[in-house]
């Protein structure tokens, strides 16, 4: 970075000894670079951008020059862009690159990463502006965020798996507890599904595994909700915000859509010869005077309401209340109805 800051200073003549050959040397070397740099003025806006830019963002050099980030970076990552910049304006030197979303001419948005460097005259040793150097990095982005996602993902039902489902679970436990709110967790279990695969096999048991987790992403309607695969024949929904009533309708309906799918299963009494779920259904509470202030106390009840389930002859949903710790003054939050289905009563 402090050689380009030098190159810059050859290219505008303020390199007190550069001769002409050192500032062909620097133009050629700037200019031919595949990233985007430019010299950013005080203002916030480009005196200097290199001809890449018509590469990388669409746009030749003078179209930028004398424009400010407002008309290029993507607007939920402004605020970030120009608070970065007015720290390297007031002297933050860092060297830590920052990563956001430009907009490039025609419309498309890419990912670039950029790392700025202030300038100083050398006469007066007064900061003047900065350089940018801005890289695409779409490409690299698009395949972290894949690999992310497929880190996060069951391969067999493209539900969340149990990496997720715990990071989730944790989150919104953290939220219920910070709101004084409420929220709920389903635990379902196939009924007698060992048998399922030794009388028709594993191919077929993972068949039947994808359309149980098709029919849950169908009956989890609120884009908040979260459906997992929690381990073999197991699954979980985590319901934010959601009540025990609520909660109630959704596992209903999600026993009900499984139960529906008409999948043969000759050794599933409690299903009248078809695949089936057992369900257990646990909702926390934040109150004043609970004690139950960690997420496996979630786990734990959901755990013991499915066993109940089982134990109260399978395909159906039993349910079971934690109350945790609260603040009196979010305790007013009660009203955990879903919008989008009627709830079931208690």
């Amino acid at each position: 970075m402090a050689r380009l800051r030098g190159l810059f200073d050859r290219l505008r003549g303020d390199g007190a000894d550069a001769s002409s050959g050192e500032v062909a040397a620097a133009k050629t070397i700037v200019e031919a670079s595949a990233d985007v740099i430019m010299r950013i003025g005080m203002d916030m806006h480009a005196n200097y951008v290199s001809p890449s830019s018509l590469q990388v963002l669409g746009y030749r050099p003078d179209e930028i020059v004398g424009r400010g980030p407002g008309e290029f970076v993507h607007p939920d990552d402004l605020a970030a862009v120009v608070h970065d910049s007015r720290l390297h304006l007031a002297g933050n030197n860092s060297s830590d690159a920052i990563t956001h979303r430009m907009v490039r001419k025609d419309g498309g948005v890419i990912w670039v990463e950029c790392r700025n460097r202030a300038v100083f005259d050398p006469k007066t040793k007064q900061r003047t502006d900065f350089v940018l150097i801005m890289r695409d990095i779409t490409v690299q982005k698009t395949l972290e965020d894949e690999l992310k996602r497929l880190a996060l993902t069951d391969g067999l039902t493209g539900l969340a798996n149990r990496r997720a489902f715990d990071q989730a679970l944790e989150a919104e436990w953290l939220r219920t507890m910070r709101e004084s709110t409420h929220m709920s967790l389903l635990l379902l279990d196939l009924d007698h599904f060992k048998r399922f695969n030794d009388h028709y096999g594993h191919q077929v048991g993972d068949d039947c595994l994808r359309a149980v987790a098709a029919a849950i992403t169908r009956a989890t309607r609120q884009p908040s909700d979260l459906a997992a695969r929690y381990g073999g024949e197991e699954f979980a929904v985590i319901l934010p915000g959601t009540n025990s009533a609520s909660a109630v309708d959704v596992a209903e309906r999600i026993r009900k859509d499984i139960h529906q799918l008409m999948v043969p299963h000759e050794n599933n009494p409690p299903g009248n010869g078809f695949v089936t779920t057992s369900i257990g259904l646990a909702t926390a509470l934040c109150r004043p005077g609970g004690t139950m202030d960690m997420r496996q106390s979630l786990l734990a009840a959901a755990d013991t309401a499915l066993y109940k389930a089982k134990q109260s002859g399978r395909n159906q949903v039993a349910t079971a209340l934690v109350l945790a710790p609260a603040d009196t003054e979010g305790a007013g939050k009660i009203d955990g109805e879903r919008p989008s289905s009627a709830a079931a009563p208690s």
